[in-house]
């Protein structure tokens, strides 16, 4: 068995999709399955916004100040 990933770009694909699914050809799986099956750091990917390091350096000084 292999997997692949493809991007839709007309409705009507899903539809010939559905069908190849029908004939037992293929399986398909909902997005939400597939982000249970990625890695945390992938799921984290762009989930952050960039920040000066000067802005970044100032919070790392704050926590390292608040354990102390």
């Amino acid at each position: 068995m292999q997997t692949v990933t493809v991007d839709i770009i007309n409705d009507e694909a899903i539809k010939l999709l559905e069908n190849l699914e029908s004939m037992h050809l293929i399986k398909l799986h909902k997005e939400d399955d597939q982000l249970l099956k990625k890695t945390p750091i992938a799921m984290l990917k762009g989930k952050m916004t960039k920040q000066p390091l000067e802005e970044i350096d100032r919070q790392l000084k704050e926590l390292r100040d608040a354990w102390e």
